[in-house]
């Protein structure tokens, strides 16, 4: 664990100098408007990962220790242009050679460009986004890993309703990214109607469709893991129809927000659908803030593209599962989280269980 440890010192210490640096007049948060303004962004994540029940013959269980930490820096030359790039650290007790078969979206051990963009908005409410960025879609960890970074070129536009509602359009084409010569392709749109967003109690309605294509590397490589596959061919083709609805208000006088997304694969003839429904008490991103959650998702084998849904969830589709978790947020930058996973894949009687225990910062 000696690289773990070394990389654990040097993100600390990454961490500390651009909080330090954003303290400075012109580097801050309030520059981002102003000419040649300058800002630093990223984040860590400390982790411990136990999984046992796991349905092979060989290695049922698994444990990982795991350190990531991404460094980037915004510059603004013009108030409507921004550039933004980062890098990426990671370090891992196990090799990368076991990722493929530990289902991770990412390598476990890499030094790599983790965002590389170019974002112009063009009027107060719509932007282009271009490059390797987050993904800018709205998708719960059902469809979507956060931690992906595709490449592409995305729109962003905005509508206000009234005065207190907006309807949001994004669209956009990306190459997949992923591990080992991966060359797949992602045509992505969404509508979303946001009521009363701000406001103390408000919903949002979300409408995605994702078309999924040039799979066959990817397959190949085996990171489809439980979808339906003949050889190298996978059996469906992947056109997801995705709703989510979002309400939020105060309960305990804390933030409550429930969430349920409902998924089909258009491109596939059965075992299509996919439901996760969660509900989240509080905010750990707020200093001293806790926060209780609890998450509950079914998805059939070809319901969701599984190379690029969550890679916290140890089955990626045909599989059932709950997760609870609790997290606490010691400042502004610095959070911890316990999670548990009781998931149980079709076909077989035993269920797999995971806990994960996250030291989070972020900036």
């Amino acid at each position: 664990m000696s690289n773990t440890c070394s990389l654990l010192f040097l993100t600390i210490a990454l961490v500390s100098a651009p909080a330090m640096a954003q303290e400075l007049p012109g580097t801050g948060p309030e520059s981002l408007g102003d000419a040649h303004a300058w800002t630093w962004f990223g984040d860590l994540m400390l982790r411990g990962d136990r999984v046992t029940g796991i349905p092979r013959a060989v290695d049922p269980s698994f444990t990982r220790y795991f350190g990531r930490g991404r460094f980037g820096v915004l510059f603004d030359p013009i108030p409507a242009l921004q550039f933004g790039t980062a890098i990426k650290l990671a370090d891992a007790s196990n090799p990368n050679s076991d990722d493929r078969r530990n289902n991770h979206n990412e390598r476990s051990n890499d030094a790599a460009l983790d965002q590389l963009f170019l974002r112009w908005t063009f009027s107060e409410t719509d932007s282009l986004l271009l490059g390797k960025a987050e993904f800018p879609l709205q998708l719960s960890p059902l469809i979507w890993d956060q931690d992906l970074r595709p490449i592409g070129a995305s729109v962003n536009a905005s509508i206000g309703v009234g005065e207190f509602d907006r309807l949001q359009f994004i669209g956009g084409y990306f190459a997949g990214n992923l591990m080992y010569g991966d060359d797949s392709r992602i045509a992505a749109v969404q509508g979303a109607y946001h009521w009363h967003e701000g406001a103390p109690v408000n919903v949002s309605v979300v409408v995605s469709y994702l078309d999924f294509s040039d799979l066959r590397q990817l397959t190949v490589q085996g990171l489809s893991r439980t979808n339906r596959r003949v050889g190298p061919i996978l059996v469906s083709d992947y056109r997801l129809f995705d709703l989510q609805f979002v309400g939020r208000t105060q309960a305990w006088s804390n933030p409550f927000e429930i969430r349920l997304d409902l998924v089909r694969n258009l491109g596939a003839d059965d075992q299509r659908d996919g439901a996760r429904i969660s509900a989240v008490l509080g905010d750990s991103r707020q200093a001293r803030g806790w926060e209780f959650g609890l998450a509950g998702q079914r998805l059939g084998r070809d319901a969701a593209m599984a190379a690029f849904n969550s890679d916290d969830w140890w089955f990626h589709s045909w599989a059932r599962g709950v997760m609870p978790w609790v997290a606490y947020g010691f400042d502004a930058v610095w959070s911890a989280r316990l999670a548990g996973f009781h998931e149980r894949r079709d076909g077989v009687d035993q269920y797999t269980n995971r806990v994960l225990v996250d030291i989070y910062a972020r900036w």
